[in-house]
């Protein structure tokens, strides 16, 4: 597995990764206006939007997982169905506590869905610590749409 940087040409494997993804993940656990709001094409065009802020996993040549960072915020970290139990996940989310800590922050932040019980014990057995129920702000095409999630950190080594 390697680590880097996404490129435009990405996009679509991240898509596909990340619309499987937050459906297994959040279909019955987020309000149906969010729901409404992802579509597949709403996965295509944030995925190219968000190249500058997206590491992938690359494994045998296909983008296994990738995560996105912006600022102390883990925004999102998905694995493909196929690799999720593997390293991936893991060294997807180290890799953003370091971008975290180079960014000069001393704690890493992120939000999960109340619902979401596989990806809250993941985080809780990487270090993480919920920090309990908050609304989390999803965008959505009319503006922002309230999610209950749980806000997890945990402290990061900052590099000034």
């Amino acid at each position: 597995m390697t680590l880097r940087p996404a490129r435009r040409e990405d996009a679509p494997a991240v898509a596909e990764i990340w619309r499987s993804g937050w459906r297994d993940g959040h279909l019955g656990h987020v309000p149906d206006e969010l729901v409404a709001a992802r579509t597949d094409d709403s996965f295509d065009v944030r995925a190219v939007e968000r190249a500058g802020d997206t590491v992938v996993a690359v494994v045998d040549g296909a983008v296994a997982g990738f995560v996105m960072v912006v600022g102390d915020e883990v925004e999102q970290v998905y694995v493909a169905a196929a690799h999720r139990g593997t390293a991936v996940a893991a060294t997807l989310l180290a890799e953003a506590e370091r971008l975290v800590g180079a960014r000069g922050h001393g704690h890493a932040w992120l939000a999960v869905v109340a619902g979401n019980s596989r990806a809250r014990r993941f985080y809780e057995r990487s270090g993480w610590t919920d920090e309990g129920l908050f609304d989390h702000m999803a965008e959505g095409p009319d503006g922002l749409i309230r999610v209950p999630a749980h806000r997890y950190v945990k402290r990061v080594a900052a590099k000034p």
